[in-house]
């Protein structure tokens, strides 16, 4: 979707400390990666986490790059390159962006959903919803993105506010009226989202995660706060009340205040009246409903999947009639089922304690009285360790037996993190853990020792289809897996 521009066109003078060069230079594409800039393209330097773009300036001169965004000129560069040195790059970024796509969440309706737990779902059934509503719909999601029914794969949970615009207009020129988004914590602090116009912002949960970037829970707290703190007055900002972050998401956003909840007073509420492996009898607002998904955590989703659509002008009866009949998103709490063998398989993307713990609250509630819970739970690598002893702990507490495991050890040694996982437990929760660091085999056990009508869990990893060991991704699908592993007992 490359287009020519001249640079004024994209410049927001209010950010430039000088401008070196040709104000109508010709430009084509946007990139913040040097290794992607061709001929009459824009380069913006980006000080990352792990590096600084600046250090990468005359690479993207040598590759062709016309234009150079920056926060500091000490590089050597000619007459024939202009150089815009900005006071923030990823406030230029953004700005230049959203006007190189023409402005493209202005032209549809945008939802971001952010929360610890629950993103992924809650955009996945408001894509299912609202396509069943009759419309073409876009979705930004960790497992994927789609443009109606096309899929997109998904890099990212929230794309760098270049893609994430051009994304957003591909989805504008495709006809699609809603775009529904994750907006994770990351996205909100790298101003990946900065500029992008909402109509509305969801508010899932909140507990210990991503504090190898965040370094303190209250930074992870203010990160969220940050996305409701920027919705404009027109907007809403819907929250779980039954969360005790939630009325913080709140207290200073310019949108509709509004909540919904299973326990609390809220705008929205709705109470379980039955919870089973083969789904959901809620009362919504008076209204009594099934749903096909299974536990109360899905119960909040549904909520909030309902509070939204009604906040876009939809009608209740018609909002629960069709949210009835809709699935959930894949490796969230899915259900594994083979001929012939009693035992049920679930796989759940659960990589947090929290919802770690959600999880399998859920299964005690929804299984048989004699059924047992075996689960497979690893951590990943080269992420914040101050959670692998809290899953181990979690998983003794609330599995008759459990397998701890490999998730993505990525550059660790996986038996190293088994050690830091093992280190939370006491001798008593050792008598129920097997330590199998290759997942396959993990899994093939847990199946192998799975008596009738037991739930199997697999932890972690959900949707993935890869396991990331020492830089590289290797085919991996938990589903895949256990599914041959049930055919294989069938």
């Amino acid at each position: 979707m490359s287009k020519k521009r001249k640079l004024f066109e994209i410049l927001d003078d209010n950010l430039i400390v000088q401008l070196i060069g040709d104000r109508d230079a010709v430009i084509k594409n946007l990139h913040l990666d040097s290794r992607k800039v061709n001929k009459s393209d824009v380069y913006f330097a980006i000080k990352g986490f792990a590096s600084d773009g600046h250090d990468y300036i005359e690479s993207a001169i040598a590759n062709g790059a016309k234009v150079v965004f920056c926060e500091n000129t000490d590089f050597e560069f000619t007459t024939s390159v202009t150089v815009v040195q900005v006071s923030d790059t990823r406030d230029a970024m953004a700005s230049a962006a959203s006007q190189y796509y023409d402005s493209p969440s202005e032209d549809v309706n945008m939802v971001g959903v952010t929360g610890t737990n629950g993103k992924t779902t809650v955009a996945t059934l408001l894509w299912q919803l609202f396509t069943k509503l009759g419309f073409k719909v876009g979705l930004i999601s960790t497992v994927e993105n789609k443009i109606g029914d096309e899929i997109i794969p998904s890099t990212h949970t929230t794309p760098d506010v270049i893609n994430l615009n051009k994304l957003i207009a591909q989805m504008r020129d495709a006809g699609c009226e809603y775009v529904f988004m994750e907006v994770s914590s990351h996205a909100v602090d790298q101003k990946r989202i900065k500029g992008i116009k909402y109509k509305g912002g969801v508010f899932t949960n909140m507990s210990l995660d991503h504090l190898d970037y965040h370094k303190t829970f209250k930074e992870y707290i203010w990160a969220k706060k940050k996305f409701f703190d920027a919705l404009p007055s027109g907007s809403f900002a819907l929250v779980n009340e039954d969360d005790k972050r939630g009325d913080v998401m709140l207290q200073n956003t310019s949108a509709k205040k509004l909540t919904y909840a299973l326990r609390n007073a809220a705008s929205y509420k709705a109470k379980i009246l039955s919870n089973g492996l083969d789904g959901l009898q809620l009362k919504v607002d008076g209204q009594d409903a099934h749903f096909r998904l299974v536990g109360e955590f899905n119960a909040y989703n549904l909520l909030a999947v309902y509070g939204t659509a009604i906040e876009l002008g939809f009608d209740e009866s018609e909002v629960l009639l069709n949210l009835s009949s809709i699935t959930g998103a894949e490796g969230r709490f899915e259900c594994i089922k083979v001929e012939g063998v009693t035992a049920i398989g679930i796989v759940d993307y659960a990589h947090t304690p929290d919802a770690l713990d959600n999880v399998l609250k859920t299964i005690a509630k929804v299984k048989s009285s004699n059924s047992k819970i075996i689960t497979v739970v690893g951590c990943g690598g080269d992420r914040d360790s101050s959670k692998r002893p809290l899953m181990a702990q979690i998983a003794a507490s609330k599995s008759d037996l459990y397998i701890i495991t490999s998730d993505n050890p990525r550059t660790e040694n996986p038996e190293v993190i088994l050690d830091d996982m093992e280190a939370g437990l006491d001798s008593e929760m050792k008598t129920t853990m097997l330590r199998i660091s290759d997942r396959s085999e993990a899994i093939k056990k847990a199946v192998a020792v799975a008596g009738e009508n037991d739930v199997i869990l697999i932890a972690g990893k959900g949707h993935e289809k890869y396991q990331d060991i020492n830089g590289v991704k290797t085919p991996f699908d938990d589903k895949q897996v256990l599914r041959e592993a049930m055919l294989g007992r069938s």
